[in-house]
């Protein structure tokens, strides 16, 4: 079973080394090698996560005290709750991690009084079928000037119900 935990500045590391290792691994048939690059540079150098840290809330999860997975989430607008990010080692997907992440993220944004879960997912990412499952529908399709770059994504939401 994943434990769930609030990440820590001092996860940085972990962070970073995580990411290196699953973006690779997830957008090596989604992206050209020069984007992928500048992304994990970008937005996953030890300086970019620090500097995160500010805005987001980030969570790691881990199997047997090992780090497998890690999230970033906020409240981006009164009733949305923003799943950033969400990523797992390709060992770890198919073990139920990923949804249990994103149960514990409705959960921070029920407690946040967040009425929809959103999330980004690259329009060809096959990872929007794991979200559908999850109650996720697509809400918008946006093309997202990044840098030299152009993300064409889905913009996913997901209803949060009370309990």
């Amino acid at each position: 079973m994943i434990r769930i935990r609030p990440a820590t500045l001092s996860d940085v590391p972990v962070i970073h080394r995580l990411a290196a290792e699953i973006w690779p691994a997830t957008y090596r048939q989604l992206m050209p090698a020069e984007q992928l690059r500048f992304m994990l540079e970008n937005m996953y150098s030890e300086d970019a996560l620090t500097a995160q840290f500010d805005e987001i809330t980030f969570l790691i999860g881990e199997r047997d005290g090992q780090p497998v997975a890690f999230a970033g989430c906020s409240l981006t607008e009164p009733e949305v709750y923003k799943l950033h990010k969400i990523y797992l080692l390709p060992s770890e997907q198919g073990k139920g991690s990923g949804k249990a992440l994103i149960g514990h993220i409705e959960d921070l944004a029920r407690s946040a009084g967040a009425k929809i879960l959103e999330l980004n997912v690259k329009r060809d990412n096959p990872a929007r079928g794991f979200y559908r499952k999850l109650g996720f529908e697509i809400y918008q399709t946006v093309d997202i000037a990044y840098y030299q770059f152009e993300l064409n994504d889905y913009v996913m939401r997901k209803p949060i119900a009370d309990d």
